[in-house]
């Protein structure tokens, strides 16, 4: 019996909580470095392969990183298993204090049952901060079928080699996400020079603008952030007016209470007549809802699924269940099923939840 007692005193004092600590290291990188978008932007790029692409921040006011491994599982809308696992890092060999990085990792195999992934730190270590030894800037952005976007890049210190452009291109939903990275390799670059540099390419529809930055093998440039400008020679096909929150009895509110069910609705109209449009134009209208401040977070995203026949107005419904309290604004915007805005933004409407 004592020996019992003895057995169950000396177990009782064993640190069982060491026995799960692996996954606790595993995240642990998660405290300094950390990803900003709370849902990855996917996408198939020309040759058929998922491309995931984010932005990772560095949160230590210190020290910089480097070797950032990001872990990347690719799934279909069907199986709950991965179809791929992959392995990459960020754009940027190395993130300052308090830095940002984006990050675009593609499939291994051309995969069309691709529609989803998740994204996960695997860890990072420190750096040598890289000195601001380099500034890019542009001096023509013009947008029509697609992109055509001049800049230069100077150096104002010691040679430079490997030395990369790029241009992370973002939406107008979460402030933080970026849907593509393009690269212009420009190689060795002399003390004291300016390069000139360009792009001509097709880009996401959904691109507002993009930040522009730089890297070499010794030094990188703060970012730069450009708008797009609007396409030239193009005017939107439906305009969205009448936007307001209502409760389930059709009752306008301009405040609402933490958890009950309200209701976004808003109308459309087709801007041309019936001889210059399709029969029949597919459309998803979104609610994006914010918070007010002066980095918004996105609080709520919904969806409408409809067709526009001809050019009558149509009306549209979303339901949100508000989850905090604050003051909050609301976005809608319609694209057409490929994913092209074919009106502007609709009016902003300011509403207060208590």
């Amino acid at each position: 019996m004592r020996l019992f007692l003895r057995l169950f005193l000396i177990l009782l004092l064993v640190p069982f909580s060491y026995a799960f600590s692996a996954e606790s290291t595993d995240t642990a990188p998660t405290l300094t470095v950390s990803l900003l978008n709370k849902t990855p932007f996917v996408y198939q790029d020309s040759e058929g392969y998922a491309v995931v692409v984010g932005l990772v921040e560095n949160n230590d006011p210190l020290s910089s990183v480097t070797n950032i491994r990001i872990q990347v599982k690719f799934f279909d809308d069907y199986n709950p298993n991965p179809l791929e696992i992959v392995q990459g890092s960020t754009t940027l060999e190395v993130i300052s204090a308090n830095g940002k990085s984006p990050y675009s990792i593609r499939s291994e195999t051309p995969n069309p049952n691709i529609t989803q992934a998740s994204v996960s730190l695997l860890g990072f270590d420190s750096s040598v901060e890289k000195q601001k030894g380099l500034s890019v800037y542009s001096s023509d952005v013009f947008l029509d079928s697609s992109l055509r976007f001049s800049g230069v890049l100077k150096n104002t210190g010691a040679p430079n080699s490997d030395t990369k452009v790029y241009l992370a291109f973002y939406d107008g939903f979460e402030p933080s996400r970026i849907i593509a990275v393009s690269t212009i390799e420009l190689g060795d670059v002399e003390p004291n020079t300016e390069v000139p540099f360009e792009i001509n390419e097709k880009i996401n529809p959904k691109s507002v603008g993009f930040l522009l930055f730089a890297e070499s093998n010794i030094f990188n440039s703060n970012f730069v952030d450009v708008k797009i400008p609007p396409p030239q020679l193009m005017t939107k096909l439906v305009s969205i007016s009448n936007v307001s929150v209502k409760d389930t009895k059709g009752n306008n509110l301009s405040e609402i209470k933490l958890g009950s069910t309200v209701n976004i609705e808003s109308q459309t109209l087709v801007e041309f007549s019936e001889k210059e449009i399709p029969a029949e134009t597919p459309y998803t209208y979104y609610v994006q809802i914010k918070e007010s401040g002066e980095l918004p977070y996105v609080e709520f995203v919904g969806k409408f699924d409809g067709r526009f026949i001809g050019n009558g107005p149509q009306s549209q419904s979303i339901d949100w269940i508000p989850e905090k309290k604050g003051l909050f604004f609301i976005e809608t915007f319609v694209w057409d099923r490929n994913n092209v805005p074919i009106s502007d933004q609709g009016p902003f409407v300011l509403i207060l939840v208590n």
